[in-house]
């Protein structure tokens, strides 16, 4: 049966197709549709048409992730699914950038991007996953609005900072690790530090949590404030930014209430059994996932969260181990405030926290082991269904049994023993030293004796 690669490189309006043999020979050349029913029409009867003609044929179609215009094609294309023998996905446009690099491509055009679309599901069959209908589509649009509005919000919030410094940096003392909603009330009141130095302790007192001795500080602070915006536009500016704040955050508490309403799905209720996972954590984990079966290995969900540690060492240079960070970052996120909450509330991840920070690492670097640990416990609860046991967890880090010490040898160095006599750099010629040592040191603890090598 002969299979047949559809590649698309959509653009904003339009996208533009070409049509590849397995052995990446153009079957079509490449043709341009608009994103309307008349060009989805088109694209249709051109596939059928295509199929009419090759009975046997078997067609793979594929579009790059591109922020949302896509998604029309994409949509479009499932629905064809349905009555054409037609595979569809959607790929990581860094995955098909690099395949093209590979292949010394030195023009970049919309017909060739559409090429380089199909080359790579043809020279990377394993790394494309082809869809069905998903079920959960309106869900991740909302989860996608929910990201947005946060990402403004922390914009605003970004810009609110910076005009506080110059306008009441007194204030952010109260602001080191988030905004306090008793802050924006204040700031919507008495934006600056001239007009809160102004403001009654009574007037104070009415907003939320502001007690009457930090009403107190908060004036004495401002009348010795050193804040040199102290004009009207400024004012007017930080306001302005205020009231946008509560906006979005109101916004934001609405959207999540539906999800979580409408998010009815029965990993999520697995989620949530692990001590330190909320609902909209849940919810976001498994809309950020999607299926558990796209991974093989817990090691393959832990690079998509970009959370595996990567080691680089070259001639003398060596850095240490660090978090990639190269895999999805909103996943990462939830992860990162899963692992503060359960170093408060799980025994299990708070004592290997303890247990790493005891041994002297730093506490952020602990704070991503317990991120792989919890991305590892995840994997195994939606691989297996189950809801979280640390005795099940307890039990498989003691599964396999110690054995005995092996001395270490350096496979590289398998036709040739280190020469000594080599033109190395001294910090080489230092670690060879240091690793001869320690061998001897292995060798006289294994009861290893060396025999003469002989002379011819």
């Amino acid at each position: 049966m002969p299979n047949y690669y559809l590649g698309a490189d959509i653009s904003k309006g339009y996208s533009d197709f070409i049509m590849l043999d397995a052995t990446k020979r153009p079957i079509e050349d490449s043709f341009q549709l608009d994103d309307t029913f008349e060009g989805h029409h088109q694209l249709y009867s051109f596939v059928s048409k295509f199929c009419n003609d090759h009975p046997r044929a078997r067609i793979y179609a594929a579009v790059e992730s591109t922020g949302g215009y896509e998604n029309n094609w994409f949509d479009a294309l499932i629905k064809f699914q349905s009555s054409l023998p037609l595979k569809t996905a959607r790929l990581n446009p860094c995955g098909v950038h690099n395949n093209s690099k590979a292949g010394l491509e030195r023009n970049i055009t919309d017909p060739i991007s559409a090429e380089n679309v199909a080359k790579y599901m043809i020279a990377h069959p394993e790394k494309v996953t082809y869809q069905q209908q998903d079920p959960l589509y309106s869900l991740r649009k909302q989860w996608s609005f929910i990201k947005m509005l946060l990402k403004q919000k922390t914009q605003l919030l970004n810009q609110l900072e910076s005009n506080l410094y110059a306008a009441n940096p007194e204030i952010l003392a109260y602001c080191k690790n988030s905004t306090p909603k008793w802050v924006l009330s204040l700031l919507g009141r008495y934006p600056t530090a001239a007009k809160l130095a102004k403001a009654k302790r009574s007037s104070l007192t009415l907003i939320p949590y502001v007690t009457q001795p930090k009403a107190n500080a908060l004036i004495n602070s401002a009348k010795k404030s050193i804040a040199s915006a102290t004009d009207q536009i400024s004012a007017q500016i930080i306001k302005a930014t205020v009231k946008q704040i509560q906006h979005l955050t109101k916004a934001i508490e609405a959207q999540v209430k539906i999800i979580t309403k409408n998010c009815s799905v029965p990993e999520v209720e697995l989620l949530k059994t692990f001590a330190g996972i909320s609902d909209i954590s849940a919810i976001g984990l498994m809309l950020e996932i999607g299926s558990v079966k796209r991974f093989a290995k817990a090691k393959k969900i832990s690079s998509f969260f970009g959370l595996h540690p990567i080691f680089k060492k070259s001639g003398d240079g060596a850095w240490g181990f660090h978090m990639s960070k190269k895999g999805r970052v909103v996943p990462r996120y939830i992860l990162y405030m899963v692992a503060m909450s359960a170093i408060q509330c799980n025994p299990l991840i708070r004592e290997i926290y303890l247990k790493h920070t005891a041994k002297g690492m730093k506490k952020k670097a602990a704070l991503g082991v317990c991120m792989h640990k919890i991305c590892r416990i995840i994997y195994g609860m939606l691989k297996h269904n189950m809801a979280f046991d640390p005795s099940v967890d307890r039990k498989n880090t003691h599964k396999s049994p110690q054995g005995k010490t092996k001395i270490s040898r350096d496979k590289r160095r398998r036709y040739q023993s280190f020469d000594t006599k080599a033109p190395i750099s001294g910090r080489q010629n230092k670690k060879r030293k240091e690793r001869k040592q320690s061998q001897s040191v292995n060798n006289a603890q294994c009861g290893i004796i060396k025999a003469p090598v002989p002379i011819s």
